[in-house]
């Protein structure tokens, strides 16, 4: 019997929840949960936004010497 490399990779996290879906089905517990997440992962984005805005901001500065 032949092994793909696939089955030694750690097998990957099902996402619990996807932009869209039914939320339902949810309890009150676990929508309270995601919001948490989702207010995370917002922060996060927001946060690597402005880095590159900021990184962008200074690269237009030094050009325009």
């Amino acid at each position: 019997m032949q092994m793909d490399l696939e089955d030694l990779q750690p097998p990957k996290k099902a996402k619990r929840y996807e932009v869209g879906q039914d939320v339902s089905k949810h309890s009150v517990g676990e929508l309270k949960a995601l919001i948490d997440e989702l207010k995370a992962e917002i922060a996060r984005v927001e946060q690597a936004l402005s880095a590159k805005q900021s990184s962008k901001s200074a690269a237009e500065a030094a050009f325009k010497r």
